[in-house]
């Protein structure tokens, strides 16, 4: 089974009112937990992985570790990369095979990030990738970047960026935080709305672990067609992993901690699914 079209899966949501759970994925257990979940749910994910990861053990290997992981899945499966971090991993991501890539200029300015992204889009047209961009810029921990700061999301200026770099889908700024929250996040509901009125295109929710659930369905009610998960994942798969290991100190065999790790994630991703999902049925 091929990768899914992110395109395709995004303006179906857009069309249905639901949204695409994205995951991102860190080895081998992740994938294969995040999988797990979207066969039992039968529901479309995406997985991503993030420069630090593409670092650790290549675009080549999550590449073919996905394509191999969804071989005998009916399920819509999408591979993306997260916060590309340069157009050359952008190329790269795409030529391993990755079905979605997001180039991500949001701390440069206006006009460098449409350079940027417009030479994404246009290698993703020729291609048949699909390119997800950011405007504005999510604070937080993301990767190496750490940005103490929110810039949010100007509506006109979404309209333009959309326009002048044919991209498939923008990630919009509105007050959410990559890892940990310190408090609940307060995210301006009123400037999604706007940026859905202004722009056709499928909106993007980063930052979204730790974002409450209701709070997650009036975006997606509001015009967000994909939601990302990252620090949810981790978290779960690291405590899972640590009580294994300190219920039974003796053990030495991997796939024991890393599998109750990997059943961890999947239980973490179903909960998502369903809420990405929670008023559609097919």
């Amino acid at each position: 089974m091929e990768f899914a079209s992110v395109k395709e899966l995004l303006c179906k949501a857009q069309e249905m009112g639901y949204a695409v759970p994205a995951f991102n994925v860190e080895n081998m257990e992740t994938v294969q937990g995040v999988i797990q979940a979207a066969e039992e749910l039968n529901r479309p994910v995406i997985l991503q992985t993030t420069p630090s990861s593409v670092n650790y053990a290549g675009l080549d290997f999550f590449a073919v570790c996905a394509r191999t992981a969804i071989r005998n899945t009916r399920v819509p499966i999408a591979l993306h990369l997260d916060h590309g971090s340069s157009y050359e991993l952008a190329a790269n991501a795409m030529k391993e095979g990755y079905s979605s890539v997001m180039i991500d200029g949001s701390r440069l300015s206006f006009e460098d990030n449409i350079g940027l992204t417009s030479r994404v889009s246009e290698l993703g047209n020729l291609l048949g990738v699909s390119v997800e961009a950011e405007l504005g810029s999510v604070g937080g921990k993301e990767d190496s970047s750490i940005s103490e700061s929110v810039t949010f999301t100007d509506p006109a200026q979404a309209v333009e960026f959309a326009e002048r770099t044919k991209i498939d889908s923008l990630a919009v700024a509105i007050g959410t935080s990559h890892g940990f929250y310190k408090g609940e996040p307060k995210l301006d509901i009123k400037r999604l709305k706007e940026i859905r009125a202004a722009v056709d295109i499928p909106l993007v929710l980063h930052g979204t672990s730790g974002v409450p659930d209701e709070v997650v369905k009036e975006c997606i009610r509001n015009g967000i067609c994909k939601v990302n998960y990252a620090t949810d994942l981790r978290n779960a798969f690291t405590k899972a992993v640590r009580l294994s290991m300190e219920k039974n100190p003796g053990d030495i065999d991997p796939k024991k901690y890393l599998g109750a790790g990997r059943e961890a994630v999947a239980e973490t991703a179903k909960k998502r699914i369903q809420l990405c999902y929670f008023d559609f049925s097919e």
